[in-house]
């Protein structure tokens, strides 16, 4: 049980340094408001807008797509190396896989996720 306890122990000291540290630097930190502390710098050049426009949130769609299809096409690496080992179940799992795969694909497509406006 003593081995628990400093672990426990352990965890509280280092979770009070971290907010002891956050908090120390709040409270002395320079507190100087400048006006144009919050302005928008863009390398030296001068400020077109003073707010950005809207960013078009089909290129988050079109990424997040593209890493989840990413994702599970690493997937099917393990199977390539071991194919001959898993026999015709591993090759009714795959392509259920790839199935599934496709299936998403479609769901995608039918949304106009994957289409530029």
């Amino acid at each position: 049980m003593s081995a628990y306890n400093s672990v426990l122990i352990y965890l509280l000291v280092l979770i009070g340094f971290a907010v002891g540290t956050l908090l120390l630097a709040k409270f002395i930190r320079p507190k100087i408001n400048k006006p144009g502390k919050l302005d928008t710098y863009e390398c030296g050049e001068e400020v077109l807008q003073k707010e950005p426009g809207r960013f078009h949130a089909g290129y988050y769609l079109v990424a997040l797509i593209f890493v989840i299809f990413d994702v599970e096409v690493i997937f099917l690496f393990p199977w390539a190396v071991n194919s001959k080992k898993l026999g015709v179940i591993g090759l009714v799992e795959i392509f259920v896989f790839i199935g599934i795969l496709f299936l998403g694909w479609i769901y995608a497509y039918n949304k106009k996720n994957l289409e530029w406006q």
